[in-house]
């Protein structure tokens, strides 16, 4: 019988212990990872703004007011403060086709290093690498000049062991996922004799069954996603040179694992399917945090962002913003920064995070786009 290191659930797990949902973690978390630098530098906000290709992530139906084909990269050395073998990649590219909208196609890759392989014993049996992937494609259709829906789906991979497990098969997991968003963009409209817009929406992510590694094993919840906000854009100048953009996005997991079993002292759960869970997951929940079981109330459930942009003449971008969880839900809390440069079809993208918690393993964690858009 062969047992793994208890390394590759850490780092499989920890760097996403700050979305929990209900009791346990879900599975393939790696999908929250907000990929590209431009909204993370605004506080994790975007689902409102969603106007270049990574509106795949934030908001596909903000494809259906792009007219142009765009290609955008980022990486990221994740939880640099464990100085681990640990990266994360996104890929995604749009093609606009006149007559049928944009569509938009991603691959996520997250590197979750190589493990140790061991017996019983402690005798090294060999090693392994562990990642997880998904790649899937989206589409935004508009109803208006003002009003878009949008869709994608996903297929997920997650390869995190092999071998038997207290004589279980321990297998790579595999599942689809669904989104369904909308997106409301105004007319310009005049406020102190500038420019300004307003635009909202929304975005449900990650609808799909859960995810099974061993054969006895229940099913983990994907990590389904409800995130809406707001985006309110002005001109500072009557030339529309500098221009700011303020945004807000609020979010909550949609995954409720609900109690089974009478026994007080030894509760046991099971995750709620995915449909039941979306109508029943608005109330309280019970979650153990490391030392006892606590309640987390609907208002604590939820995630803010706030973010600010400010561009000069679309060449150059200065940004910033805030991230809140609460501490029972997942206790993230930090401030970012960013800067972007424009350059004819090239663009790029920098953000950095700064943690309001010491020894955060997500402290001083930076992500590097690069976007080329092809009119």
């Amino acid at each position: 019988m062969k047992k793994f290191t208890l390394l590759l659930f850490v780092v499989a797990f920890i760097p996403f212990g700050f979305v929990q949902a209900q009791v346990g973690i879900t599975a393939v978390p790696f999908l929250q990872i907000e990929p590209d630098s431009r909204a993370t530098g605004m506080g994790n906000t975007g689902v409102a703004i969603a106007d270049n290709a990574s509106a795949i992530f934030w908001n596909p139906a903000g494809l259906a007011f792009q007219d142009q084909s765009q290609i955008h990269l980022t990486h990221a050395n994740w939880l640099p403060a464990f100085n681990a073998d640990l990266f994360y990649d996104y890929l995604v590219g749009t093609y606009h086709v006149d007559g049928i909208g944009t569509i938009g196609g991603h691959i996520t890759f997250l590197n979750l290093g190589e493990q140790t392989r061991t017996d019983e014993t402690g005798l090294e049996l060999g090693r392994f690498n562990s990642f997880e992937i998904s790649a899937g494609l989206s589409y935004g259709f508009s109803i208006s000049d003002n009003f878009a829906v949008g869709t994608g789906l996903r297929f997920i991979y997650s390869s995190l062991a092999d071998g038997d497990v207290s004589g279980q098969s321990i297998n790579p997991g595999s599942s689809v996922g669904l989104d369904l968003a909308a997106l409301y963009k105004s007319n310009p409209f005049e406020v102190a004799n500038r420019n300004a817009s307003l635009s909202a929406g929304f975005n449900l992510s990650n609808i799909g069954p859960g995810i099974q590694y061993t054969d006895n094993a229940q099913k983990d919840p994907l990590p389904t996603v409800l995130r809406a906000g707001w985006a309110y854009k002005m001109d500072l100048d009557s030339n529309g040179l500098n221009t700011i953009t303020f945004a807000n996005d609020i979010s909550k997991i949609m995954a409720r694992n609900e109690r089974v079993g009478a026994d007080p002292e030894n509760p046991e759960y099971e995750a709620m399917g995915v449909f039941e869970a979306l109508f029943n997951s608005w109330g309280s929940y019970e979650r153990f945090n490391g030392t006892e079981m606590v309640s987390v109330s609907l208002a604590q459930q939820l995630m803010f962002g706030f973010g600010l942009e400010y561009w000069y003449d679309d060449l150059f971008a200065l940004r910033t913003g805030y991230y809140y969880e609460h501490p029972e839900n997942g206790n993230r809390e930090f401030i970012t920064l960013g800067a972007g440069l424009r350059y004819n079809i090239f663009g790029v993208d920098f953000s950095y995070l700064y943690t309001l918690e010491d020894d955060h393993p997500l402290a001083n964690t930076i992500r590097l786009s690069l976007l080329v858009n092809f009119r």
